[in-house]
């Protein structure tokens, strides 16, 4: 039997199934953010200390964009808009605006085989540089060897916006210098000074990536929606159900841990319009990533 208990002083949900092979956390007042998770027993995120979350991020929504805007500033339909720069050491604009956002709950479920968490957070105050109204519901649902997360994002404004999407979780492995990644791509992100898209690459298929002691902050364009992150213990196959989709790998200071960020756009997306899409009002934009695990 699975199981969902909030914590009301610190707003945090913990899911646990009865044999203690599946256990979360996710953060209410830090995006949703899902900062722990077990699946069959294999701890596959945990907490980053000492990194904190205004550094790493670690597993936020990515909205209304992924990664970077330079300087904070884009236009829009003959428009200029001034992000706050909240990455004061590159002068741009960081991972969205939801990352520190309370969302609430609407509806939790759970029997003998999964658990359910719907969330949502509803924006109505037009903020800077973004000034429209939307409103994100989050449904997380687990089981012994699954996580889905669908999210859908409403255009509850009068007008259009543009938008990118992504999740930043960082995944744990018994050692990473052995650890690889298989993902179907040929075409790179070249990335310039303050990790700013400049361009696009032509690359060879590789059959594996192994990360050994690579310093990773790259980006490349997927050919198909399956990411699998093998280990020396455990597989981790993420899928998305877009049809474009980017992967974003960042190795941070933290020994044996890789965040593998599926994404539909890149960085400066708002600027190069790579994966840039246009919500119109009323109109709903949905998005599922499922996450399993074989050992």
């Amino acid at each position: 039997m699975y199981d969902i208990t909030h914590h009301q002083n610190t707003n945090i949900l913990e899911v646990n199934n009865s044999k203690n092979q599946v256990h979360a956390k996710i953060c209410l007042n830090d995006g949703a953010s899902l900062q722990e998770l077990k699946l069959n027993s294999h701890e596959i995120i945990q907490d980053l200390s000492p990194l904190t979350y205004d550094n790493t991020y670690a597993s936020s929504i990515l909205f209304p964009f992924a990664n970077r805007i330079k300087d904070g500033i884009y236009s829009f339909n003959n428009t200029l808009y001034q992000f706050d720069i909240n990455q004061k050491e590159e002068n741009n604009a960081l991972h969205g605006l939801v990352y520190n956002k309370t969302f609430h709950v609407v509806e939790t479920k759970v029997d003998d085989n999964s658990a359910t968490i719907k969330l949502e957070y509803v924006e109505k105050s037009k903020p800077k540089g973004f000034p429209y109204t939307y409103s994100i519901i989050l449904e997380y649902e687990f089981t012994k060897t699954h996580v889905c997360l669908k999210i859908d994002v409403k255009n509850t404004d009068g007008e259009a916006f543009p938008f990118t999407l992504g999740w930043h979780p960082y995944f744990v492995s018994d050692n990473l210098f052995k650890s690889a990644l298989k993902f179907e791509s040929t075409q790179k992100l070249m990335i310039g000074e303050r990790n700013i898209t400049t361009g696009i690459k032509e690359i060879k298929p590789s059959e594996l990536f192994q990360v050994k002691n690579k310093q990773l902050d790259d980006c490349w364009i997927l050919n198909s929606g399956v990411i699998q992150f093998l280990t020396p213990k455990y597989k981790l196959i993420l899928e998305s159900s877009e049809k474009n989709n980017f992967l974003q790998l960042y190795t941070p200071p933290k020994l044996n841990t890789i965040a593998i960020e599926p994404t539909t756009g890149v960085s400066d997306s708002f600027n190069n319009n790579i994966g840039l899409q246009i919500l119109k009002p009323k109109e709903t934009y949905s998005i599922t990533w499922n996450l399993r695990i074989n050992n």
